[in-house]
C-alpha cells in the first residue's frame, strides 16, 4: 500500500508515454509548417515571383529573431516560468505566425493597401515574401522555444528511465510530420485550382490543434509537480535558475563542442530540405510532385530507425560514436547528391541516397539530445539547451541565404522554369559534415578523459 501511494504519475508507463504523445503531436504539427513550402518552391517562384535567393532569404526568416537573442531569452523563460507557461507561450507564437504568414499568401492579400506599402521599398524582395517572412520568424521564435521546453519536459518525465527512447519517439513523430507535408503540401496546392494558399491554410489549422493538445498535457504536469513537491515552475528553492548560471555554460568547452557539433550538422540537414524537392527535379528531370514523392522518405527513414537507436542508446550507450558515424553518412550522401546524381540520374540511386541521410539523421539527434543533462546541471538544462538551439539557428539562419545566393551566382542567366545546376551549392554541405565529423571524435576523446558518461547507457539499474 505504501508503494502504491509512494508511486509517482511519470512512474506509470501509459502516463508518461501519454504526455510524450501530447508534446510530440505540437512539434508534428510545428514541423509541418516547416517545410509546406519546400515542395513548392517552382509554384511560388511562378505564382509570387519569389526567385531562389529570395526563396533562401524567406527560409532564413525562421530563425532570424532567434540569432538576435530571443532563444536566449526562451531558455531563461524556461528556466525561471516553467515547462508549462513556456510550452503554451510557445504554442501560441507558433499559431499567431502562422496565421500571418496564410495572410502574406493568400489572395486577399493581392492588391490590398499592405501590399502596396511592402512593396515601396526593398522592390527586388516581393511584398508577399516580406510579410511571410515576418510570419515565418514569429513561428520560428515559437517552435524553436517549443523544442527546448520538449526537450526538458521529456528529461523531467523520464529521468532515470527510457529518456533516449523518448526522445527518438519525439523526433520521430516530429519528422513523420515532415513525411506528411512533403506529401499533401504538393497534392493540396495542385487540386483545381492549383494555389500555394491551401495548404498554409491546412496547416495553421493543424497548429491550433496542436496548441490545444499541449494544453492538456499541461494539466498532467501539474499533477506531476504536486506529487514531486516542485513549485509552479517544476523546481525548488535550492536549485533555482540564476542569470549567472550562463557564464557556466558558456565557459563549458564541452558544451561549445556539442553546439558546434549541433551547428553543423543540422545546417547541412534543414537548409538543404528547403531545396531538397528543387535540386531532384533538377537532376532527375521529373515533377516537383515526383521529387517530393522522391524526398518525403528522408524523414520516414529517420522515423523508423531513431526510436530504435534510442532504446540501444538507453540499454547499451555509445553515444559519442553514433555522432560520428551520423556525421559520415552524410558526407557520403551529400557527395553522392553533389557528384553521383547528376552524373546517373536515377530515382532508384535518389532514394538510396535520401534514406541513408534519414538514417544519418536518426544516429545524430539519438545520440545529441540525450546527452546534454550528462553534461549540463538540471537547473540550467533549459538554458543550455537554449543556448545550444541559438548556436544551431545562427547556422540555419545563415545557411538558406547562403545556399540560395550560391544556387543563383551558380547559374548565371536561368530562365524560370527550367533546371538548376545544384553541384557548387551542395558542396557547402559536404563541407559541413566534414567539420562535423572531426568534432564528433574531438567529443568522444573529451569524454574519455573527463567521463561525462557519452558512452553510458541512459537507463540506470
Amino acid at each position: 500500500m505504501v508503494e502504491t501511494i509512494q508511486r509517482k504519475l511519470n512512474d506509470s508507463p501509459a502516463a508518461r508515454w501519454t504526455a510524450l504523445i501530447l508534446i510530440a503531436s505540437t512539434m508534428f504539427f510545428g514541423y509541418m509548417f516547416v517545410d509546406l513550402m519546400s515542395p513548392l518552391q517552382s509554384m511560388i517562384e511562378v505564382q509570387r515571383g519569389w526567385t531562389p535567393d529570395v526563396f533562401g532569404m524567406y527560409g532564413s526568416s525562421e530563425f532570424i529573431l532567434n540569432v538576435f537573442g530571443f532563444l536566449i531569452l526562451a531558455g531563461i523563460i524556461l528556466d525561471k516560468m516553467g515547462i508549462r507557461f513556456t510550452g503554451e507561450l510557445s504554442a501560441s507564437l507558433m499559431f499567431a505566425g502562422a496565421c500571418i504568414k496564410y495572410y502574406a499568401v493568400s489572395d486577399a492579400f493581392i492588391g490590398s493597401a499592405l501590399e502596396g506599402w511592402l512593396s515601396s521599398w526593398w522592390v527586388a524582395f516581393p511584398a508577399s515574401a516580406k510579410l511571410a517572412s515576418l510570419g515565418f520568424m514569429i513561428f520560428g521564435c515559437g517552435c524553436e522555444m517549443a523544442g527546448i521546453t520538449v526537450s526538458k519536459a521529456i528529461a523531467k518525465w523520464f529521468d532515470g528511465k527510457e529518456m533516449a527512447l523518448a526522445m527518438g519517439l519525439e523526433m520521430a513523430i516530429a519528422r513523420v510530420g515532415v513525411f506528411a507535408v512533403f506529401s499533401l503540401s504538393p497534392w493540396l496546392a495542385e487540386m483545381a485550382p492549383a494555389t500555394v494558399v491551401r495548404p498554409v491554410a491546412f496547416c495553421t489549422l493543424l497548429l491550433l490543434i496542436g496548441l490545444m493538445t499541449f494544453t492538456i498535457f499541461t494539466f498532467m504536469d501539474r499533477k506531476l509537480d504536486k506529487q514531486l513537491g516542485l513549485n509552479s515552475t517544476g523546481g525548488n528553492s535550492d536549485e533555482e535558475f540564476r542569470v549567472s548560471d550562463l557564464g557556466k555554460i558558456f565557459s563549458s568547452k564541452v558544451f561549445w563542442i556539442v553546439a558546434m557539433l549541433c551547428v553543423l550538422y543540422y545546417s547541412a540537414i534543414f537548409p538543404f530540405q528547403r531545396f531538397a524537392t528543387n535540386m531532384l527535379e533538377s537532376n532527375l528531370g521529373v515533377s516537383a510532385k515526383t521529387a517530393a514523392d522522391i524526398f518525403r522518405w528522408f524523414p520516414m527513414g529517420a522515423a523508423a530507425i531513431t526510436p530504435l537507436l534510442g532504446n540501444y542508446l538507453d540499454r547499451k550507450g555509445k553515444g559519442a560514436t553514433m555522432l560520428i558515424f551520423g556525421a559520415l553518412l552524410m558526407i557520403v550522401c551529400h557527395l553522392t547528391f553533389t557528384f553521383v546524381l547528376p552524373a546517373f540520374p536515377s530515382k532508384l540511386l535518389a532514394y538510396g541516397a535520401i534514406i541513408l541521410l534519414g538514417i544519418s539523421f536518426s544516429l545524430v539527434p539519438a545520440a545529441l539530445w540525450p546527452s546534454v543533462p550528462k553534461i549540463m546541471e538540471t537547473r540550467y538544462l533549459g538554458s543550455a539547451y537554449s543556448l545550444i538551439f541559438w548556436i544551431q539557428n545562427i547556422g540555419l539562419c545563415l545557411f538558406p541565404m547562403i545556399f540560395g545566393y550560391a544556387l543563383k551566382l551558380s547559374n548565371p542567366g536561368h530562365i524560370e522554369g527550367t533546371a538548376y545546376n545544384y553541384t557548387v551549392p551542395m558542396l557547402i554541405f559536404v563541407g559541413c559534415g566534414v567539420a562535423a565529423m572531426f568534432l564528433g571524435f574531438w567529443l568522444k576523446a573529451v569524454d574519455r578523459r573527463k567521463g561525462y558518461g557519452l558512452e553510458l547507457p541512459n537507463i540506470k539499474k
